[in-house]
């Protein structure tokens, strides 16, 4: 038999052999078991394969919470292609760039979704194949292939070439400036960097064929709320199927407490990993009423965006004895720490893995107390796709020959070993888990005819954590209201970048170089 890789594809296939028949994946109405997965995963590589999808291409991923998302995911590293997660959220012009950018030959997604994609389609002479999965939507894709039908008509065997543990996986993000870009992983670095390494303790696998021990053990139930299309959604949800546990997705468009609960009530979930205060303060709310048994509970995580300590604390007095974790990571580093233990406080602090530190300007080690940036080595991506510049300004190699990953978080590293993080550079605005990046926006409202300058900068929410505010000067003679520029801006931008608070002031400062003064317009709000 081939030897193993890291390929992902080829660790499901590990699991669905030593246990095909045990629960993996349940996401509405449908309910797999690691078999079943694997077998339909199987059948998308077949279907891609025949279609001319070749190694190394790029096959894009549009879809809400659901088993397909998963069965596409792995049926593209069946066939060593990359699948590109792409965000739902998105409208026609961001969609353009991201498919355009990954250079992704085909899509898969959900018809309502698509519609979106067919407004930009000829923009896009790469993707020569789309494959559409039914939501009930009525919107004519040309030329597409019906998921089902391309399963059916495809085999469920894995009888395919040998891969690599150097296959790519590639996750989009904001990054500091404009556009979405690609993180690209080597399959191995991301399994072992962000995935958990097929352990759910604090000893990963140490050679492929070991994940196989996960169908041995007591199978974990874990209810992931977040979307799979996200780092931290995506992530969950592949550590606890490579630990072997059952994997219950959240799969309603608006996210419910109510149902949220019932549905932890009725799979006996243990874990339950939420985006934040957006998820985390009406679940709070809904457990004070007393109507569910939280008994199977015994830790929720947040990745994404961080609890607020009231709403931690308010969740914490609902469920007295379940571990709280709000988990650092982020495209450019994977999975760095999780929060440390204790009563809430106002402070981001984190116990890191031992590839995590602070390093100055020259990458040396800061002194316990200084300012640095946050820092990781060891499993870390590539770079971004098709980008050397980007990538020469986030990864770094140091004099002794190590290689970091530095994003741009600020942290001091406190004398116990814990790492408290102070922000982001590029203040990103994080609103219940989406980043927003001010560039993007302010170059959105510049196009309005009446807008003269503007800056974008993040502001307290309660329920998102953060909004996206907007100090604007306008031509003369011209007044500007918030709803004529959510109106302008509804085919430019993605609803949850749309600003939420306007300030109009005579004039925008800015630096003495020409650059925003995000300082000044914080004050503006106060």
């Amino acid at each position: 038999m081939t030897e193993r890789t890291y390929n992902l594809a080829d660790l499901l296939e590990i699991l669905a052999t030593a246990d095909p028949d045990r629960p993996a994946l349940v996401a509405g109405d449908v309910r797999l078991s690691y078999g079943d997965l694997n077998a339909r995963a199987s059948r998308v590589g077949h279907h891609l394969e025949r279609v001319g999808i070749e190694p190394g291409d790029h096959v894009a991923i549009l879809a809400y919470n659901r088993a397909e998302w998963l069965e596409s995911m792995f049926g593209t590293h069946k066939i060593r292609a990359v699948p590109i997660p792409v965000n739902y959220r998105y409208v026609a012009a961001e969609l353009r760039h991201v498919l355009a950018d990954s250079d992704s030959v085909a899509i898969i997604g959900e018809r309502s979704l698509l519609a979106r994609v067919e407004e930009v389609r000829g923009e896009l002479p790469k993707l020569r194949h789309v494959i559409v999965i039914e939501d009930g939507g009525e919107e004519t894709i040309p030329g597409a292939v019906p998921y089902e039908e391309a399963l059916a008509a495809a085999s469920p065997a894995d009888d395919f070439p040998p891969r690599s543990s150097d296959d790519r996986y590639i996750m989009y993000t904001g990054g500091t400036t404009g556009y979405p870009k690609g993180v690209e992983w080597r399959c191995e670095d991301i399994f072992f960097g962000a995935l958990g390494g097929g352990s759910s303790g604090n000893t990963p696998i140490s050679r492929p064929a070991e994940i196989a021990e996960a169908a041995n053990q007591p199978g974990t139930v874990i209810l992931n709320c977040a979307p799979v299309m996200h780092g931290a959604g995506q992530w969950m949800t592949l550590m606890g199927l490579f630990i072997g546990a059952k994997v219950v997705l959240y799969t309603e468009r608006a996210f419910d407490p109510e149902q949220a609960l019932d549905l932890l009530c009725a799979e006996g979930a243990n874990v339950v990993m939420i985006v934040g205060d957006a998820m985390g303060r009406p679940i709070a709310s809904e457990l004070a009423k007393g109507r569910h048994d939280t008994g199977s509970l015994y830790a929720l995580s947040s990745g994404g965006a961080p609890l607020t300590p009231a709403v931690r604390d308010a969740l914490r007095d609902q469920l007295p004895d379940v571990r709280f974790v709000d988990n650092y990571g982020a495209s450019e580093t994977g999975v760095g720490g999780a929060s440390a233990a204790g009563r809430s406080t106002g402070t981001a602090r984190f116990t890191m893995g031992p590839d995590c530190t602070v390093l100055d300007d020259d990458l040396r080690v800061v002194a316990p107390g200084q300012i640095g940036k946050l820092a990781r080595s060891g499993h870390i991506p590539l770079g971004y796709y098709n980008d050397p510049v980007k990538t020469a300004a986030t990864f770094f190699t140091d004099s002794a020959g190590t290689r970091w990953s530095i994003p741009g978080d600020f942290a001091t590293l406190e004398p116990d070993g814990t790492i408290v993080l102070l922000g982001r550079g590029s203040l990103v605005i994080n609103s219940g888990g989406e980043k927003i990046f001010p560039e993007e926006v302010e170059a959105s409202l510049k196009e309005h005819p009446d807008v003269c300058d503007a800056i974008v900068i993040g502001v307290p929410d309660e329920r998102f954590g953060q909004k996206v505010a907007a100090v604007i000067s306008s031509h003369p003679g011209k007044d500007i209201l918030l709803e004529d520029l959510h109106a302008f801006l509804a085919d430019r931008i993605a609803g949850f970048k749309l600003p939420r608070e306007l300030k109009l002031v005579t004039e925008v400062k800015r630096t003495a170089v020409g650059k925003p003064d995000y300082k000044w317009a914080a004050s503006v709000f106060g």
